[in-house]
């Protein structure tokens, strides 16, 4: 019997060599810190937080106080010192 490797082994199904022309490339993305923020809500300033989840810019939030809706960009704030609840944000290069 003649496996697809054309070796005779049965027990190899791959083939012996590599296909000529294609390459695998595996990239480790480690988050890049850029700073320590706080979250509030842009209208009322109640602080939002986000309960340990990761989130983006884009991503909507909503303040339990006054229902206001915005993306997450607008409750974020850089000013030093940051306020509780502290978040930090990070940078990923999209794989």
């Amino acid at each position: 019997m003649q496996s697809a490797s054309g070796n005779g082994d049965p027990r190899r199904a791959a083939p012996d060599s590599a296909l000529v022309g294609l390459h695998e490339e595996r990239r480790a993305t480690r988050p890049w810190h850029l700073a320590t923020g706080s979250l509030a809500c842009p209208d009322c300033d109640a602080p939002v937080a986000l309960g340990g989840l990761s989130a983006s810019p884009v991503d909507e939030l909503t303040c339990p106080f006054c229902n206001h809706a915005a993306a997450l960009r607008d409750f974020l704030s850089l000013a030093v010192p940051a306020r509780v609840p502290r978040v930090n944000v990070f940078v990923r290069v999209p794989a």
